[in-house]
């Protein structure tokens, strides 16, 4: 199995969801990936659907300070101090949990813990969770900062990555997609024409 790679601690936690922050700064799991993290027996899986490099001082916002620079790596290089004054976070839809060694494509009865560590899971863990489309549902009726069919399409690319035939995995998805939005033809047309290769 493919190491895992811790991508972050969870500083906010309710039971639909978690923000993490990133130990460092930028390092950002990608729009629509699946992440988890544990709070033993149990792991909890989400799908980032924000992320943000904000300044930690809630209300100040950083200023511009390249007018003089050659480069933007010439910023952090004569203002070190700023890798300490700003957070990246991100935001994630838990979409399931594991339990007992089962999968469910559902809420846990818990939310996650603070300070746990969220790890993106490995290829194999996302093959294996993207073998239902039963996550879907919740993504379509989460009230998120992002439009659904944005998160979805995102979620939808990049699981697609780990299956050998991609496009038969998408070809999936859509037909799942198609049933959850009958009556949404608008929605369904915009995330199909999102997830085409």
């Amino acid at each position: 199995m493919a190491e895992v790679q811790r991508v972050g601690e969870v500083i906010e936690a309710s039971t639909t969801g978690f923000v993490a922050q990133c130990y460092e700064l930028y390092q950002l799991p990608p729009l629509g990936s699946l992440v988890k993290t544990r709070d033993l027996p149990v792991e909890l899986y989400g799908i980032v659907y924000n992320a943000a490099t904000t300044s930690l001082e809630p209300g100040r916002r950083p200023i511009a300070r390249g007018k003089d620079e050659a480069s933007e790596e010439a910023i952090y290089q004569s203002s070190p101090q700023l890798l300490k004054l700003l957070r990246s976070e991100f935001g994630v839809l838990v979409v399931g949990h594991r339990q007992d060694d089962k999968l469910f494509h559902y809420l846990p009865s818990k939310p996650a813990r603070i300070h746990g560590f969220v790890y993106l899971c490995s290829p194999e863990e996302v093959k294996e969770f993207s073998q239902s489309f039963d996550f879907l549902n919740i993504l379509l009726n989460a009230h998120l900062p992002v439009s659904a069919e944005e998160l979805i399409a995102a979620c939808l690319r990049q699981m697609s990555q780990v299956h050998e035939d991609r496009h038969a995995f998408l070809v999936a998805a859509g037909k799942e997609l198609a049933i959850l939005l009958s009556g949404e033809l608008n929605q369904l047309k915009a995330i199909l024409g999102r997830i085409k290769e």
